[in-house]
């Protein structure tokens, strides 16, 4: 049964993909018929679904993240499925259905799961902190909510009606251009990344202006909690990197609807810009996602070590140089593309340096947990964990700035290794230890 994809196979196909979109739409009637059968319809619509308490905001973009992370988890397991049983034969997935699981897996994990996390906890927690009553603009943090769930609900919806992007979570041209993709799967891809992105970036124009013009009377910069420092250097990388990929999805979509021809090598475009600026949004990306974790384990390591932070001057300053680096070290995802060996060693170089405030950071943490009184509760664990599988992926790290050795990794599980062990525990550890915390 598990052999080469023939006729015989096409009946198995056919049910898994009839099964993933009776779980997902089924999921969706279930939850609206519990919410009838309790008459809890208004009571949702005006105690949550029309407030602009940042509390209650943040609660539901948890609440979309964790159900988008279900979501991406269950195409975590079916890539792992089709791998261990397509040794030496078809798998049970055709190309087709795992490249759209493929693609959806990475869209659905950065930009549905771990930025409405972190948009959630930096909502719950950010006014708190620093003293304010709501964010700088209520209404705005609502809308910048449901552009964040149409985006989501895009993706979900592609994956039932028609087919998703089989172009990877990346789009790449040519192949995400029509010539390779003709149907609809890459314009939902495109329209979830820009509606989301918009929201994003208001989201992240909105925390600046709480943090800067909201804060309580004394709380001067130098006495702001580490979270919110993260906060306000990632809402800033937000605000400057976001509009790159909105700008990026927009070009190629005029590729593919209006006959432009931005990424199209035979009518005159270059399909190298589109890495160049998805890689400006996609590289700060990481650091977007991974800053506020880097706060949430700086407040838990001090709590659970029963001793101030360590070091508090040099964990800001590291916060700020990482948050200053994210913007020069985009290239290093395209080393094997050609662009020469003096701009492969700059950005190599960039690289490296932007490793060296990380790792202040991790000794930051040590030193503090040194003589420490630690109690090993959930939050802790969770940072003890992160601590260690951290490390390897930074270590993995350094050695792909090396533009010889990314020659020969790129594209390798080994790179797929450094980013899981990278974005797994230095964003989704630090947001579930923020989240029980």
């Amino acid at each position: 049964m598990f052999g080469r994809l023939t006729e015989d196979a096409l009946p198995l196909y056919s049910e898994i993909a009839m099964a993933g979109a009776a779980v997902t739409v089924g999921g969706g009637l279930f939850v609206l018929a519990v919410v009838l059968w309790t008459s809890s319809l208004l009571y949702l619509w005006r105690n949550w679904l029309t407030s602009v308490d940042h509390k209650r905001i943040g609660i539901m973009y948890v609440v979309v993240a964790l159900v988008m992370l279900l979501r991406g988890f269950v195409d975590a397991l079916m890539m792992r499925a089709q791998q261990a049983m397509a040794m030496n034969s078809g798998g049970y997935l055709p190309p087709e259905h795992f490249d759209q699981i493929f693609s959806s897996h990475g869209t659905i994990m950065i930009l549905f799961m771990a930025m409405p996390f972190l948009t959630g906890l930096i909502n719950f927690v950010m006014p708190l902190q620093i003293g304010a009553r709501d964010v700088a603009f209520p209404r705005l943090n609502l809308i910048s909510l449901y552009l964040t769930a149409a985006g989501a609900g895009l993706v979900l919806i592609s994956l039932v009606i028609g087919k998703f992007s089989t172009a990877g979570w990346t789009g790449y041209p040519p192949f995400s251009e029509t010539e390779f993709s003709p149907g609809v799967g890459v314009d939902y891809w495109i329209w979830a990344l820009i509606v989301s992105g918009v929201g994003t970036t208001l989201t992240g124009i909105n925390f600046i202006t709480t943090i800067v013009k909201r804060r309580a009377p004394g709380m001067t910069w130098m006495r702001l909690p580490l979270f919110a420092w993260t906060a306000l250097c990632a809402s800033i990388l937000i605000v400057f990197a976001f509009p790159a990929l909105t700008v990026a999805g927009a070009m190629l979509a005029l590729d593919r609807s209006a006959g432009f021809h931005f990424f199209t090598n035979d009518g005159g475009g270059n399909a190298m810009h589109f890495a160049n600026v998805l890689w400006m949004w996609g590289h700060p990306e990481v650091y977007i996602l991974i800053l506020p974790a880097f706060g949430v384990f700086s407040e838990i390591v001090a709590t659970f070590s029963s001793k101030r932070l360590f070091a508090y001057n040099s964990l800001v300053f590291a916060t700020v140089v990482i948050a200053l680096l994210a913007f020069t070290t985009w290239l290093h995802h395209f080393f094997t593309m050609g662009a020469g060996a003096s701009v492969n060693t700059a950005f190599g170089i960039t690289t490296m340096i932007i490793a060296v405030p990380t790792g202040v950071k991790v000794f930051d943490w040590l030193m503090t947990m040194y003589r420490g009184r630690i109690r090993y509760q959930t939050p802790m664990l969770w940072t003890v964990a992160f601590l260690v599988t951290f490390t390897i992926g930074g270590m993995s790290g350094v050695l792909l700035a090396v533009p010889a050795v990314d020659y020969t990794l790129h594209n390798t599980t080994f790179l797929v290794a450094h980013f899981h062990n990278m974005v797994i525990p230095g964003a989704l550890f630090g947001f579930f230890a923020g989240y029980v915390y």
